[in-house]
């Protein structure tokens, strides 16, 4: 599978990154052949979160196994310098590993989380200690919504190495500035920051719960996604001819592998391909920009 540098960190990521997320969804032993059939593809970059169930749990015995094998990125969704030391240490011990390689700011919402992150006491102060400690290598920031307050961390974080993001063809066709996701990826590309793309494989939103309760969803994501083979190869290959670093698979496990095939035949996609997929997007609802309130 092809390598692209996730920015100035040193590490070749995969085109395709695994969400980890997938394996909340399948017993230990499931999980276990999950992240085998993963490994199998060449995928060496993973990335999970506390929020995600017990998906730290799950991936704990095989990360252990393939340590060497598996770039590892978590996330925190605590702002200040003590959650964020005590949630780091929480998912070092569910991992059971002695360091994570890319750890990043979670969900980045709201220009208030920004001013706290960066300020005294903020998270930021507990990833450098713990930087300096070998407990991380790297520092990263996700947001599922505005891109400029995303652009507005590139410029007041110096040491950040890699961002996540949505990039699909449907955010893509739509011209305001809340779905300028594109400016983030410039950006991050100029400074030789990791990209990594989120949402993908995102169709839209999700019918009402009074609608289609959540139990009756047949996705085991928090939006909608396309779902058939060539939908699939066509989302991918679109987010990885924008110049991401690698793409973030879907939440659900039952599109892993499908997801694995198109990036194991990725071969980049013309320009007017690209068009092609966005203008066909065009009108269509995103999920995302959507704040998670967390």
């Amino acid at each position: 599978m092809e390598t692209r540098p996730l920015g100035k960190t040193g590490h070749d990521s995969t085109v395709m990154t695994f969400g980890a997320i997938a394996l909340n969804w399948l017993e230990q032993e499931g999980a276990n052949q999950m992240v085998e059939h993963v490994l199998e593809y060449g995928v060496n970059h993973f990335d999970v979160a506390p929020t995600y169930g017990d998906a730290e749990l799950k991936l704990g015995p095989k990360l252990r196994q393939h340590r060497e094998e598996i770039f590892l990125g978590c996330k925190t969704g605590k702002r200040d310098y003590e959650g964020a030391w005590k949630r780091l240490e929480q998912s070092l011990d569910r991992l059971g590993v002695e360091k994570i390689d890319l750890y990043q700011v979670h969900g980045l919402e709201y220009d208030e989380e920004l001013d706290e992150i960066t300020g005294d006491g903020g998270a930021l102060e507990a990833f450098r200690e713990a930087k300096a400690e070998g407990l991380i290598d790297h520092i990263g920031l996700t947001s599922h919504s505005r891109p400029n307050l995303i652009l507005d961390a590139i410029d007041r974080i110096d040491d950040l190495e890699s961002v996540m993001f949505p990039l699909n063809p449907v955010v893509a066709g739509k011209d305001d500035d809340t779905h300028d996701y594109e400016a983030v990826l410039r950006r991050a590309n100029e400074e030789n920051i990791g990209t990594l793309g989120i949402k993908a494989f995102a169709a839209g939103s999700w019918p009402d719960t009074d609608d289609v309760p959540e139990r009756d969803r047949p996705f085991c994501n928090w939006y909608r996604p396309v779902c058939s083979p060539d939908e699939i190869r066509d989302r991918f290959d679109f987010a990885a001819s924008q110049g991401l670093t690698s793409v973030v698979s879907a939440g659900d496990p039952k599109l892993v592998t499908m997801i694995l095939e198109a990036a194991a035949d990725y071969d980049g996609l013309d320009e007017a391909a690209q068009r092609s997929l966005i203008e066909a997007a065009r009108h269509d609802d995103s999920p995302v920009p959507e704040q998670l309130h967390h």
